[in-house]
């Protein structure tokens, strides 16, 4: 066989002093499904592994040999000079190309004509998935800055062999950097292309990072490239390298911070460190000022955050610093945090233990509570005890008063003695773990924290004691304290004596013997069964099957408001209307996750259960707002009313772009769906031109009778006219809002595609909010009832999450001025005749991916403002303007609403009864 004068791609590695490593990446190129590859092997010396690899296949492994030791980019270029390949790359040891991935980087190159072919690696942070989330060629930087101002060419790119030229010399992170500023092309790929990278250490790899970050600095000239490289670096290096202080010993994080603070020095930007949230902030200052110990707490509040690690201070401009040390510096402000706002019981504090020893019978435990802005400065007595609780969950503790606590420079100092031995009578199986938490009673009120400790101040040999078991010591003799992942104290029971030793080896060999080993395949096999019999796929056979054909049972109607998310909406109108008629009906809610908030002695099943299904089944009617799980069929005897959950903006149903690419199964899942309503509630016109027509509802199946949910509504608007709008409802006196507040309810729809669960951060700036109308307004926030709202902490009384909130028509009615978006919700508070601002800053990207049934601007029932300083001088004037608006919001109102007229409700109820008789 010939070898090949020119390759398709040369993979040059320069060899370590791993030899499974080298194998293991040599092994990856050879078995690439591109012929024409070969590994060019760089040694500083004689190397017995590349020596054996290049002989056993001389036609595609070349082995090039340094005359001495030299730096690692000096033996790369040997290499790199040496590669016949058209387009190289570089691996290190370790380093696995994936099998196609050569294929890719230069079919890609050769379509593109790209001087650099970038693919991914694996366990990829998000940024970098999302730069490669696409095939594109890239010519101008600015499309995909990641690619300098990141470490995005690390690993798993090639350039081509004719523009090496002005790379000779460059590290390994400026050779990527340099790549990309000279390439004239560059070509990204969504393919996998290396995995096998050694995992990254952030404290060993932060000098080399910051040699990286001086170099690349002086390369990139464009003042935006600098500034994300400048942001980047903090955030990819030096957060997670101030995360990492957590793990550590106080000589370590000392030695750790002295190394590591001169290799910051010109490399924290102010307006990177500005830019970032206060606790990564503050740790990264500390970090370049080598206060180890100062690193560790801020790494302990990134790892849990909300917890106070600092004894926090007040200046006399009323912002809130890290610590007294730091009073005048602006970059220590934690006042965003909003820990001025809480009371003293509801905070999460750091209580570090600073000792942990045994003496005689007994665990001496000693420890510090930070305690922020002086709060216990009146407090001279205090009282505290240590619980050690059992970690299975079974209530037993063991509460040992702490005799010593006192108040010692912002903070309180503690001393316990825990008779482990002699007071804590385990049985010795299920049970071995046991937490022991600090608990200081302020007013009453208890305060828990953890026990936040290192290994240093718990010394393994130091700290055990004997153990008392009631099931004997063969079961365990030792109490072992220790430090948990988390890096709190923890007490777990072992056995350490032969006694102990050969029962416990005992036990092993009776429950891991033959039979046992037999027996356990069994057991896992019925209870994998015993699954299966509960599974969503069973049960929906067995109703198809069994429980859809079984009789009606007259009377029964099973109501539904949001897929059983919540005890409200129309549904819950029609429920308490039949309640206020004593109707001869059965009514059971389902529910999703949990009962709470349901009426007591309302009848609840959860949704998808064995109940759920059987009322399903034997039901006269269901009635919901959105919709009972598309794969149950409707009885022959059973009446469906939809309700509805509002009117439509945004396209919906087969309107929608998205149902119209589907394919024909899923077109016919959605007919099937919607064609199980029997009734459909629409409030206007409008509804039948949209929703009736987009889901194909006949018009036999409408009833033009309003939503009941908008009864309660109609009627607040009656009574503000007749009696005025004081005293506030109830929920205002359960929310805690005087009379005096304006009460605000901001309540957008989601973005995208909802997903359950979803945190999400909200258009509105709400802390601006409270700042500017926190004395004279309250800010009522409800996020869509599919996802939850992220909110930052401020003043109390100034904003409160309303999101859990059942019922929106009770917020509604309380609210004075609506903020919202495109959300169905204003076409129901448009009735109330109150002032509503519509704050979309996306409007025209929303109306354009999802299409809509008429252009709010013009026909909105209140102003429709794009920016938050524009929303809150909306806001500011909104009741001298609100008279310009109110004709348009009456039009608005009588648009889509023309068949709310209050008795909906009523009309759901005698259709229901008179489908009874």
């Amino acid at each position: 066989m010939s070898t090949p004068e020119v390759y398709d791609i040369s993979c040059v590695v320069v060899c370590g002093t791993d030899a499974a490593a080298l194998r293991a990446t040599v092994r990856s190129v050879l078995d690439q499904t591109l012929a024409g590859t070969e590994a060019v092997l760089v040694t500083a010396g004689a190397d017995e592994t590349a020596a054996s690899l290049a002989a056993g296949d001389p036609h595609r492994i070349r082995l090039v040999h340094a005359g001495a030791e030299s730096p690692a980019c000096v033996l790369r270029d040997l290499g790199l000079a040496a590669a016949r390949g058209r387009y190289v790359m570089v691996a290190a040891p370790g380093e696995r190309l994936e099998r196609h991935a050569c294929r890719n980087l230069f079919e890609a190159g050769r379509r593109t004509d790209a001087d650099v072919v970038a693919g991914r690696w694996d366990k990829a942070p998000a940024w970098h998935r999302e730069l490669h989330a696409r095939s594109r060629v890239v010519e101008d930087l600015a499309d995909a800055p990641e690619l300098v101002t990141r470490d995005s060419l690390s690993a798993g790119f090639c350039v081509r062999r004719g523009a090496l030229g002005a790379l000779s010399g460059a590290g390994q992170a400026l050779f990527g950097v340099r790549a990309a500023l000279a390439a004239r092309r560059i070509a990204l790929v969504p393919n996998l292309i290396t995995t096998g990278c050694a995992p990254a250490d952030p404290v060993r790899d932060l000098p080399r990072a910051a040699d990286a970050q001086r170099g690349t600095l002086e390369l990139l000239d464009g003042d935006a490239l600098r500034a994300a490289r400048e942001s980047a670096f903090l955030t990819d290096h030096v957060i997670p390298c101030v995360r990492a202080f957590v793990a550590l010993g106080p000589e370590d994080r000392r030695e750790t911070a002295d190394s590591l603070a001169p290799s910051l020095q010109g490399l924290v930007a102010p307006d990177a460190l500005r830019a970032l949230p206060p606790v990564e902030r503050i740790g990264v200052q500390l970090l370049a000022d080598g206060d180890a110990d100062g690193v560790q707490a801020a790494a302990y509040a990134l790892a849990r955050p909300g917890t106070v690690v600092s004894p926090l201070v007040m200046t006399g401009g009323g912002c809130v610093r890290w610590s007294a040390e730091h009073a005048d510096d602006d970059t220590f402000d934690v006042t965003e945090l909003g820990h001025q706002y809480r009371e003293f019981t509801d905070l999460r504090l750091l209580n570090r233990v600073t000792r942990c020893l045994r003496q005689g019978a007994v665990l001496a435990v000693e420890g510090r509570l930070v305690v922020p802005l002086g709060l216990l400065d009146d407090r001279p007595a205090l009282a505290a005890r240590l619980d050690v609780s059992v970690r299975d969950g079974r209530a037993h503790t063991l509460s040992v008063p702490v005799a010593d606590v006192r108040q010692e420079d912002g903070g309180v100092v503690w001393r316990a003695e825990l008779p482990l031995t002699g007071a804590l009578r385990p049985r010795g199986i299920g049970d071995r773990v046991w937490d022991p938490r600090f608990v200081l009673t302020v007013d009453g009120v208890p305060v828990i924290t953890d026990l936040f400790a290192d290994k240093a101040a718990v010394p393994a040999r130091a700290t055990a004691l004997p153990a008392r078991p009631r099931l004997t010591r063969l079961t365990a003799d030792t109490w072992q304290p220790y430090v948990t992942a988390k890096r709190h104290l923890a007490v777990c029971l072992l056995p350490r004596r032969r006694a102990a030793r050969t029962a416990q080896a005992a036990l092993h060999y009776v429950t891991h013997f033959r039979p046992a080993r037999k027996l356990k395949p069994v057991l896992r096999a019925l209870n994998k069964k015993r699954e299966a019999l509960h599974s969503q796929r069973v049960k929906l056979r067995v109703y198809r099957r069994i429980l859809a054909r079984l009789p009606v049972s007259k009377g029964l109607v099973v109501f539904e408001s949001h897929m059983g998310k919540s005890y409200g909406d129309s549904p819950r109108a029609v429920y308490e209307e039949l309640l206020a008629r004593g109707a001869r009906v059965r009514c059971v809610w389902s529910y999703a996750t949990s009962p709470a908030g349901f009426p007591d002695g309302a009848r609840l099943v959860r949704r998808w259960s064995w109940r759920y299904l059987w009322a399903l089944a034997r039901a006269e009617w269901w009635v919901d707002n959105q919709g009972f799980p598309h794969a149950l069929d409707k009885p022959r005897h059973t009446t469906y009313l939809q309700t509805w959950h509002g009117s439509a903006y945004k396209r919906m149903g087969f309107d929608e772009a998205r149902h119209r690419t589907r394919n024909a199964p899923e077109r016919e899942k959605l007919r099937r769906a919607v064609g199980r309503f029997d009734h459909f509630m629409v409030r206007s016109e409008h509804d039948v031109r949209t929703l009736a027509r987009a889901y194909r509802i006949p018009e036999e199946r409408l009833l033009r009778a309003g939503y009941p949910r908008n009864d309660r509504l109609v009627e607040a608007r009656g009574r503000d006219e007749r009696e005025g709008r004081f005293p506030r409802p109830a929920p205002a006196a359960e929310l805690g809002i005087g009379d005096h507040r304006t009460v605000v309810l901001y309540a957008p729809t989601f973005r995208g595609v909802p997903k359950k669960g979803r945190t999400v951060r909200l258009p509105l700036d709400v802390r601006e909010f409270a700042e500017r109308f926190g004395d004279t307004h309250v800010l009522l926030v409800r996020a869509h009832y599919m996802e939850a709202a992220s909110l930052p902490v401020t003043p109390p009384g100034t904003v409160i999450d309303v999101s859990g909130h059942h019922d929106v028509r009770e917020l509604l009615v309380l609210a004075d001025v609506l903020i919202t978006d495109y959300s169905s919700i204003m076409f129901d508070y448009a009735l109330l005749d109150r002032p509503l601002v519509h704050f979309a800053p996306d409007l025209d990207a929303y109306a354009a991916e999802r299409g809509t049934y008429f252009d709010l601007r013009t026909t909105a029932a209140g102003p429709v403002v794009e920016t938050q300083e524009e929303l809150l001088r909306t806001l500011d004037g909104i009741k001298k303007a609100d008279g310009e608006w109110q004709a348009a919001r009456r039009a608005f109102a009588a648009e889509f609403g023309s068949y709310d007229d209050g008795g909906a409700a009523r009309a759901a109820a005698d259709l229901i009864q008179g489908k009874k008789g």
